[in-house]
């Protein structure tokens, strides 16, 4: 559970990400009152969080992610 969470959160990063670089355009911060603001800071903390865990799922063993995936 904890591995799809962290994955839905790199996939809002990387899509937030996707538009200030190409449109100029940061959704968070627009969604939640300005890069600075607190609700704004939380959502970047958890992503570059979810970037860590994520680091684990480089050195899992295959056979422990399909095991854990199909339940």
């Amino acid at each position: 559970m904890w591995d799809k969470i962290a994955l839905i959160l790199l996939i809002i990063g990387g899509v937030n990400w996707g538009l200030v670089g190409i449109f100029e355009f940061d959704m968070v911060a627009w969604l939640f009152g300005g890069s600075a603001a607190i609700l704004s800071r939380i959502i970047y903390i958890l992503v570059a969080l979810s970037a860590i865990w994520c680091i684990s799922l480089l050195f899992k063993d295959e056979s422990t992610v399909e095991a854990t995936s199909s339940h």
